[in-house]
């Protein structure tokens, strides 16, 4: 508005506001962007973040020099920018959290676990040819569950537990069925053992690993103390939860020779020789939770089921890229997608009451808490894990060797970019903020959402053009 406004701009002028007004928050927030005379830079800096859901915000500058002569390549300042700061990726995983980020960080895992079965990344390709398998363990049984696909769990003589539920079940539930997972009988379900499973689930990883070295060394007459002088067992694992909410592992395993996938395996480092050697293992190995008056002491193993696949390079068996865009999907995957748990912390007994979760998953929960308070469970920091119903490992593991890193990635990408090897930067940067106005959450959402549709796009090309030739 101006003096010289008549009565009929004032008027549009305040029809304009009302409907303004009308419109959601996050629509009202995109327009005022999209005034400002630096929207433009705005947007180039959310498309450089892929559209990344939760940005860091840094203040600071760079400048970037001549290695030999100190000559300033570059000077970059945040004063110029909108709001004098740099949106740079959150970097979470988790595709409920960020789908932008966790699409990048399923991109790297894929070429983490793939090099390290057919080579790359500076990992040679001999590697496609040494003993490989593609192992799950599972959890041991609690007590039963709801299945899907066939019969659930019938039984001729039908019966009762002690607590008058049906000992089976005779429907056939669908996969996405409510049902499936859920104990027949809450309260014959063992969730003291679930939960003490969970918390040792990762140290259970370890003596299995220790186990399978020691059974292949014992296995050729080697001491088992020098195992690593003749050949080294490399892995890369994921942790998926299960339907029932329990953990399960997949792992790649490969046996390398000492000096890594560098170095060939000796001549009895068979296939045949890993697999029986991972079998035995996991049909062996134990953790003894800690001794609790309340409790007892618990003999905590690996399930019955226990697959141990051959990868074969000439096709007679999971397929290589199969394996590992298998892992790269699940990697992204939080406790609230599939189901069993949440993916924030959980801080007082009635968040457990008032949490999106099934009955069977707020049993767990609950039952972190209680045992949580138990002196000589402490060290578990049993509450502190309850969101994840007392799992406290990664969710995907590998060993120093398997392959390539997700930093040696980063970097690879960064100088793909463009950053010149003989530059050297001095960075100045600290941490002002993080996340989007709604406006600017609608717009990352809207960049996010065409990247991941261009790379469909490109993906189905690729692969019309390899089924044409």
């Amino acid at each position: 508005m101006t003096p010289d406004s008549t009565p009929a701009d004032r008027r549009a002028a305040l029809d304009r506001a009302a409907r303004l007004r009308q419109l959601p928050e996050a629509d009202r927030d995109a327009i005022r962007l999209a005034q400002d005379p630096k929207f433009p830079r705005l947007l180039e800096q959310i498309t450089a973040t892929g559209g990344c859901s939760h940005p860091i915000h840094l203040a600071g500058s760079t400048t970037t020099l001549d290695g030999s002569t100190g000559e300033i390549l570059h000077h970059y300042n945040t004063r110029d920018e909108p709001g004098e700061r740099l949106l740079v990726r959150c970097r979470n995983r988790r595709a409920t959290v960020c789908p932008a980020c966790s699409r990048l960080h399923a991109g790297d895992t894929y070429h983490l676990v793939r090099a390290g079965l057919l080579g790359g990344k500076n990992i040679p390709d001999t590697v496609r040819h040494r003993p490989r398998l593609f192992v799950t363990l599972t959890a041991p049984s609690f007590g039963a569950v709801h299945r899907a696909g066939e019969l659930c769990r019938p039984r001729r003589d039908g019966g009762t537990c002690e607590h008058g539920r049906p000992l089976g079940c005779g429907a056939v539930h669908a996969p996405d069925a409510a049902a499936v997972g859920q104990p027949l009988c809450p309260h014959c379900y063992d969730y003291t053992a679930h939960v003490l499973w969970h918390t040792h689930a990762s140290k259970l990883w370890d003596r299995f690993v220790i186990d399978v070295r020691r059974r292949l060394a014992t296995s050729v007459g080697l001491v088992q103390s020098h195992f690593a002088q003749h050949a080294r067992l490399s892995f890369a694992r994921v942790a998926e939860y299960q339907k029932r909410a329990a953990v399960h592992v997949h792992a790649v395993v490969r046996l390398d020779g000492p000096a890594g996938p560098d170095d060939e395996p000796p001549a009895w480092g068979t296939a045949e020789v890993l697999t029986d050697a991972v079998c035995a293992s996991a049909r062996r190995v134990l953790v003894r939770t800690p001794y609790s008056r309340a409790v007892g002491e618990l003999a905590l193993r690996w399930g019955n089921q226990v697959d141990a696949r051959l990868l074969r390079t000439d096709g007679d068996g999971p397929d290589d890229d199969a394996v590992a865009a298998y892992v790269a999907k699940y990697v992204t995957k939080g406790a609230s997608e599939t189901g069993a748990g949440l993916d924030h912390p959980l801080t007082t007994w009635a968040e457990i009451d008032s949490a999106p979760v099934s009955e069977h998953v707020r049993a767990l929960m609950h039952t972190c808490w209680r045992l949580g308070g138990l002196p000589e469970y402490a060290a578990l920091r049993l509450r502190a894990w309850a969101h994840t119903l007392g799992y406290r490992g990664h969710i995907l593991t590998k060993s120093r060797v398997y392959s390539t890193t997700y930093a040696a990635l980063r970097a690879e990408r960064a100088h793909h970019m463009g950053h010149s090897d003989t530059a050297v930067t001095e960075r100045y940067w600290r941490y002002i903020g993080s996340g989007h106005t709604p406006g600017a959450a609608l717009i990352a959402a809207g960049i996010s959402g065409d990247l991941a549709h261009n790379r469909e796009i490109a993906r189905e090309e690729i692969l019309w053009m390899a089924v044409g030739h």
